[in-house]
């Protein structure tokens, strides 16, 4: 497991792209046969990837977490973004095709990756926050998310957002967790810029062909820098940071909260003329 530190307000102007890229952006994720985690202190979020091919994968407890199994004090959200496969939780099984997405609470002892197809993996997105209840684990298919369609073409940003994991859905200590899929002509997500001080954001981009980039954007609003990423790669983004970003083309992005709120809509709006 890689540890994260992460700079502050201040430290973050004087960095270089090198040093912003080994701070915020995880570039290691999906590597086949891999289970692969990073553990960084915003909010304690450990976010990572399971591709199992020939082999299952077990998620198990680290020294950094000082646990006997990962969801001893924890709880995960997990995102299908490849073939079909299966997640085991204390011998449950739960199919999981492309797009679907899955809960699971804290107590959960052993959890198990496998693909149905090795030459078509299934790829899993793991994303987990210390919680301090015990709640059911629950699947939630795309179909049954909550949908909503934001944006317009003549803004670059029509898309839609499928909200997995929050309180309409089900009971969970802090995560909230979904996906947006910007449309054909679209490249722009989350303009107007937002901060939210009361919880921190990971961001996976996905869905984009190998030579495409995303530029996200990040920083206080009157002091932006950005990340260019690839596809399959994943930003952390804490409070005092806005998270916007503009693609080559139109791509999809999982994005995952914790920290104080489970409020999707509490956000602080950034007046545009206000971005530097």
């Amino acid at each position: 497991m890689e540890l994260r530190y992460l700079a502050d307000q201040i430290r973050y102007q004087r960095m270089t792209t090198e040093e912003l890229r080994s701070t915020f952006l995880v570039e290691s994720l999906f590597i086949k046969g891999e289970l692969t985690l990073v553990y960084t202190e915003a909010d304690r979020g450990i976010v990572g990837s399971a591709v199992p091919t020939k082999k299952p994968l077990q998620l198990t407890g680290a020294k950094e977490m000082a646990s006997e199994y990962f969801a001893q004090r924890r709880e995960i959200g997990v995102t299908n973004i490849g073939g079909e496969g299966e997640v085991i939780v204390d011998g449950e099984s739960f199919p999981m095709n492309n797009h679907d997405g899955l809960y699971i609470g804290k107590g959960a002892k052993e959890i198990q990756f496998s693909s149905d197809n090795a030459k078509d993996p299934a790829v899993f997105y793991i994303l987990s926050y210390p919680a301090h209840a015990s709640y059911p684990t629950v699947k939630v298919s795309q179909q049954n998310a909550v949908i909503v369609h934001l944006g317009d073409p003549k803004t670059s940003n029509k898309r839609t957002i499928y909200k997995y994991i929050l309180p309409d859905n089900m009971k969970t200590c802090q995560l909230v967790m979904g996906l947006t899929e910007l449309e054909s002509g679209s490249v722009w997500n989350t303009m107007a810029a937002h901060t939210h001080e009361r919880r921190t954001e990971i961001y996976l981009y996905f869905d984009m062909p190998e030579d495409d980039v995303v530029f996200h954007f990040m920083g206080m609003p009157h002091e932006t820098r950005h990340l260019a990423v690839r596809n399959g790669q994943a930003v952390i983004s804490p409070s005092w940071s806005i998270h916007a970003g503009a693609g080559v083309r139109k791509y999809s992005f999982i994005w995952g909260m914790g920290g104080e709120n489970q409020d999707f809509d509490d956000m602080d709006f950034v007046k545009m003329d206000t971005i530097q």
